[in-house]
């Protein structure tokens, strides 16, 4: 056990020191915030470049209808300037030219002439203001068939607005405000988070032990230590690895949520904010439903169980790494070289990435048939289950998940260890699946 310890102790400390670890360790919650925020911040930006489109129209159905906003213009030119606009458009001073043929009304169609791609924001104004003016057309008509005063109005009187709030009952009936969306993001971020961890740090064991082996080092260590002490000491080593740089994660995740919280106090009254925003009245009374709204999000976060959450996935995490690292494990003692290694890697690696795919519908449907299976199969349980737990999961699937994935693991690690025993020591010669059958035949 001593000897276990000392692999582990290694294993950890010189992964742990690496400038690597340390940079990815604080940048990732950053470059995560970044993905989230940049993205929505940088379409919130105004595009406030002008640009004036000539508007010929065959149809004389929008002849000064299309208003023009504040940054998009359009002026109408008659067919003679139209023909010279068209022959030669990078001579004129328009940005472009939209085109309407006289059989508009039966094509549906419009021509943006321009010398390069127009951006999706002035052809998707272009396209709904054209459609306003049909739409507006056709309601005139069926106004005047019709003879209903003000139906137009009556009509988009209508359109209404539902709000569905989702209330979680509890045990002593209390009522809960919750998020189905807020579950959705955390379901598939945990289930996410398993399997890169997976990937990342099964791989590294597989890396590790190749390197060992190419070095002929491993030749030096076996004898102090048993393979299968090896193994394991490299396998745990790796795994408090990446629990440290998880733990770190949360804490800089907390700190960055209290931090945004503060910001969106519950107890504000419309007197503070009055005292903040002295500067209009409308930035007030916009304002407040504003932080009325982020309140309620904090309000419907807090509803999660996070000591549940996080502890399955602590144990999910572990229970996944392991059943997986081990045959990560198996793999690099048993080649000689990265190239060798995509004919095993394939049965590994396909069960984890038909759990993202099952992770998708579990999200959708945490309930059914397919994500309760998935969620109980070793192979794909680290990943389905995590995404189902945001929702609730009856206590016996939640515990016959795990049992199966111990269970799992366990075997898995014996059939492993044998694998590594032999494979470990073998230089020269790639094995073919029936050798690695016999390597189980062995005794020890």
């Amino acid at each position: 056990m001593n000897k276990i310890l000392l692999i582990i102790q290694r294993e950890y400390t010189t992964r742990v020191q690496k400038k690597s670890f340390i940079i990815l360790t604080l940048l990732m919650p950053i470059l995560m915030s970044a993905m989230m925020f940049l993205p929505g911040y940088f379409m919130s930006m105004d595009d406030e470049q002008t640009r004036t489109i000539a508007v010929y129209d065959g149809s004389s159905v929008f002849l000064g209808r299309l208003e023009s906003s504040e940054f998009t213009k359009f002026k109408y030119v008659p067919k003679e300037e139209y023909q010279i606009i068209k022959n030669d458009l990078k001579k004129s001073n328009y940005y472009a030219l939209l085109v309407i043929e006289p059989n508009f009304l039966k094509t549906k169609t419009v021509q943006i002439l321009s010398e390069s791609n127009i951006p999706w924001d002035v052809k998707s104004q272009i396209q709904d203001k054209i459609q306003g003016v049909v739409e507006k057309d056709k309601m005139a008509e069926v106004v005047r068939q019709t003879a209903i005063p003000d139906l137009e109005q009556k009509i988009a009187a209508t359109k209404t607005h539902i709000n569905v709030d989702t209330i979680k009952i509890g045990v002593g009936g209390e009522a809960k405000k919750t998020s189905t969306e807020i579950g959705m993001v955390l379901g598939y971020i945990f289930g996410f988070m398993i399997y890169i961890f997976i990937f990342v740090y099964g791989t590294m064991v597989m890396q590790g032990v190749m390197e060992e082996k190419q070095s002929r080092i491993v030749e030096v260590i076996i004898s102090s230590v048993r393979p299968f002490q090896l193994m394991m000491g490299k396998i745990v080593g790796i795994a408090l690895v990446g629990l440290t740089q998880f733990a770190l994660w949360v804490i800089l995740a907390a700190v960055i949520f209290s931090a945004s919280k503060s910001f969106y106090p519950g107890t504000a009254k419309a007197e503070q904010i009055q005292n903040i925003m002295t500067q209009s009245q409308d930035a007030v009374q916009q304002a407040a439903p504003q932080m009325d709204k982020m309140q309620d999000i904090f309000s419907m976060i807090g509803t999660i169980n996070f000591p549940l959450l996080i502890s399955c996935f602590i144990f999910f995490f572990i229970g996944g790494y392991l059943l997986y690292s081990s045959m990560f494990a198996a793999v690099g003692s048993a080649i000689d070289a990265p190239e060798d290694a995509q004919q095993f890697m394939l049965p590994i690696t396909l069960p984890i990435i038909l759990s993202i795919m099952v992770m998708m519908s579990a999200i959708k449907n945490p309930e059914g048939p397919v994500a309760f299976w998935f969620s109980i199969i070793p192979f794909t349980s680290p990943i389905v289950m995590m995404a189902r737990i945001p929702f609730g999961v009856p206590a016996w699937q939640l515990a016959l998940s795990m049992i199966l994935l111990v269970a799992t693991f366990v075997g898995m690690v014996w059939v492993t260890g044998k694998i590594y025993r032999t494979g470990i020591l073998m230089y020269g010669k790639k094995p073919s699946w029936k050798e690695i059958g016999k390597w189980l035949m062995y005794k020890s």
